[in-house]
């Protein structure tokens, strides 16, 4: 029998601790993430509101600066600038997807290394390939490694194949798995992966990344594999009043009861994103106020 790996209980579990070491901190102010939404799309309005909700459960202050679509690049990147100078600042979030006529990597690329807590700009992404401890980790990742070990899943030396190669999961994401510590033997897949069926079906832990959904079938899955959905797509649904239910990547169905362990979707690794959110900013916050 499988086990689900429940994301939303770690999640809480990483809130509760982070809360509590916010608790014993005297500094002269609380931490402070600011968020930057530009536009109005209704998936970035709903994220950027929860990360804005858990942020002040667990003690930290949180700015949301919200732009016209139509804002230049060099409008937003005044915006970056002001908020690094700013030593109340500790974290700076920007909310992905940005408009097609401004570049997402000269935008991450603007924030400050050290209030970079989403980990996506080439200084953060530089120093995790130097497993330099000064780096901040991209959120999902980080969460999915932490679920990993909070699930008592064996990492040294098993094999760990990255469906998907974005820089948001699959680039760091192979990255974590196979620094020192970790251990896990990478091999990292995408659209152009030739045998892919086989190359899945060799994993002991197996993370899809690709958007796409009920993309993992139960042939691409080895009988007591850790499977690690990423996935959250929306399909068409008669059964709900918004015409539409979240599936992830993996046919949750037809390939769980193979597995170990897998994560659902949702309530699997979309919770451990904002907690490692959370996590970075407070590590930001500490370094700032010289701990």
């Amino acid at each position: 029998m499988y086990e689900t790996i429940d994301g939303n209980a770690v999640a809480k579990s990483i809130h509760a601790e982070l809360g509590a070491e916010l608790a014993n901190l005297k500094f002269s102010r609380p931490p402070c993430v600011a968020f930057i939404r530009v536009g109005e799309d209704p998936a970035s309005v709903s994220y950027v509101k929860k990360k804005g909700r858990v942020a002040e459960e667990i003690g930290i202050t949180s700015r949301l600066h919200v732009l016209n679509e139509s804002v230049s690049q060099d409008e937003l990147n005044a915006l970056i600038d002001n908020l690094n100078a700013d030593e109340n600042v500790d974290a700076i979030l920007i909310q992905a997807p940005l408009p097609k006529h401004l570049s997402e990597r000269d935008t991450f690329n603007r924030v400050r290394p050290d209030k970079d807590v989403d980990g996506f700009s080439s200084g953060s992404l530089g120093m995790l390939c130097q497993e330099d401890s000064r780096a901040f980790v991209a959120c999902t990742p980080a969460g999915i490694l932490e679920l990993l070990k909070r699930s008592g899943v064996a990492t040294s030396g098993k094999r760990a194949v990255v469906l998907g190669r974005s820089i948001i999961v699959g680039k760091p994401m192979a990255l974590l798995l196979m620094k020192k510590g970790v251990d896990a033997s990478v091999t990292v897949c995408h659209s152009r992966s030739e045998g892919l069926k086989e190359i899945c079906a060799q994993a002991d832990i197996l993370i899809a990344a690709v958007g796409r959904p009920n993309t993992v079938t139960a042939d691409m899955v080895k009988d007591g594999a850790c499977v690690i959905d990423v996935g959250i797509n929306r399909v068409e649904s008669s059964e709900t009043k918004t015409g539409y239910r979240l599936v992830g990547d993996v046919d949750f169905a037809n390939v769980a009861p193979k597995c170990s362990k897998i994560t659902p979707v949702p309530g699997g690794v979309g919770p451990m994103t904002v907690a490692m959110l959370m996590k970075n900013t407070v590590a930001a916050y500490k370094r700032h106020m010289g701990v």
